[in-house]
C-alpha cells in the first residue's frame, strides 16, 4: 500500500473543509476508487462533482486510469493528487432531454394557437404542415436517440450550463423558427405561397425526400458510434462505413442537410438564422472531435478524411 495525499485545487466546498486527506491505496487502484474514498470521508462530495488531477496540472484524470499509470509508473509514498469541486451536476442525458423538449412544446403552441400570437387565425398551407411535421419528427427522433442510442463519455455537466445549452434549441429552433414559419405570410391564402413553387406538390415531396434522407442517415451514423462504445465504458474506436469514409462527423453533416432543406424550402429568415447557428456550433464540435481522433489514433486514422464537409473541409 502507498500513502496518497489528496489536496484541493481551489477553495474546498463547505462540506469538505477537512481536506487535504491522506489515504492508503494500492498502485493498481483507479481514480474512481480515489473518488469513492473522498465520498466515504465527505458524503456530500459526490463523485460527479469531483475533478481529479495531478498536482499543478489541469487535465482531469479519467475514472478508469490507475494510479500507477497516472504517475507514469512512479507512484510512491508522498504522491499527491488534487481535487476540485465542479459544483452541482446534472446528467448529460437529462440535458439532452431538456434541450430537445423545448421545440416539441413551442411548435405546437404556435401552430395550433395562431390567434394568440398573430391576432388572427391561420389557414395552414402545405408547406407549414410539412415543416411542422419535420420539426416534430426530428426532435422526437432526438429524444429517442437520447434514451436508447447515445452512450455518453461524460456522465454529468454543471447544472448551471443547462440553460445555456438549451437556449440554442428553445429560442432559435423553437420560438424564432415557429413564430416565423407559422405566421400568415406562409398561410394557404398568402400571395407568398399561392401559385408559387412553395405550393407545388412535387417540390414539397422532393424536399421531404431530402429531409428524410438526412434524418435516416443521421440516425445510421449514431448507431455506428454506439456500436464502437460498449455500455458503461469510455472506449473510443475509429468509425468506418457510411458517411465516416468521407468525414469525421457525418452525423453533423447530415443534420445540416436537414435544416438546410427547411431553410431552403421556406426561404425563412429564422430558418437561415438557425442553419447558420447550427453550422457554426457543429463546426466547433467537429473540429474538436476531428483533432481528438487524429491525436488518439495517429497514423491509424484515415489521412484523407475531412472534418465536416466531404472533399472540402
Amino acid at each position: 500500500m502507498v500513502q496518497l495525499t489528496i489536496s484541493t485545487a481551489s477553495k474546498p466546498p463547505p462540506f469538505a473543509r477537512g481536506l487535504p486527506l491522506t489515504i492508503d491505496v494500492a498502485p493498481d487502484a483507479t481514480i474512481a476508487s480515489v473518488k469513492a474514498a473522498i465520498v466515504a470521508k465527505y458524503p456530500k462530495f459526490k463523485s460527479a462533482r469531483q475533478r481529479i488531477t495531478l498536482k499543478g496540472e489541469k487535465k482531469p484524470l479519467i475514472d478508469e486510469t490507475t494510479l500507477s499509470d497516472a504517475f507514469g509508473g512512479q507512484f510512491k509514498d508522498g504522491a499527491e493528487l488534487q481535487v476540485k469541486d465542479l459544483g452541482p451536476q446534472v446528467s448529460w442525458r437529462t440535458v439532452f432531454v431538456v434541450e430537445y423538449f423545448g421545440p416539441l412544446l413551442v411548435h405546437p403552441l404556435f401552430y395550433h394557437f395562431p390567434r394568440f400570437w398573430y391576432g388572427q387565425d391561420v389557414q395552414h398551407s402545405a408547406i407549414q404542415k410539412y415543416v411542422y411535421t419535420f420539426v416534430l419528427l426530428h426532435f422526437i427522433k432526438r429524444e429517442f436517440e437520447t434514451f436508447f442510442v447515445h452512450r455518453f463519455s461524460q456522465g454529468t455537466m454543471p447544472i448551471s450550463n443547462i440553460i445555456r445549452n438549451s437556449a440554442h434549441y428553445h429560442i432559435l429552433a423553437g420560438v424564432f423558427l415557429a413564430f416565423d414559419i407559422y405566421r400568415p405570410k406562409y398561410s394557404a391564402t398568402s400571395p407568398y405561397i399561392v401559385n408559387t413553387i412553395r405550393n407545388n406538390e412535387t417540390f414539397l415531396w422532393i424536399c421531404a425526400g431530402i429531409w428524410a434522407f438526412s434524418e435516416l442517415s443521421n440516425l445510421h451514423t449514431h448507431l455506428t458510434l454506439r456500436a464502437l462504445r460498449p455500455e458503461g465504458t469510455r472506449k473510443r474506436g475509429i468509425p468506418y462505413g457510411y458517411g465516416f469514409n468521407l468525414v469525421s462527423c457525418p452525423n453533423y453533416f447530415f443534420e445540416i442537410i436537414g435544416w438546410a432543406t427547411i431553410a431552403g424550402m421556406t426561404n425563412s429568415i429564422a430558418g437561415y438564422g438557425f442553419l447558420a447557428a447550427a453550422i457554426w456550433i457543429m463546426s466547433i464540435w467537429a473540429a474538436k472531435k476531428h483533432k481528438n481522433y487524429k491525436k488518439d489514433f495517429g497514423k491509424e486514422y484515415p489521412r484523407g478524411r475531412k472534418m465536416l464537409f466531404p472533399f472540402v473541409w
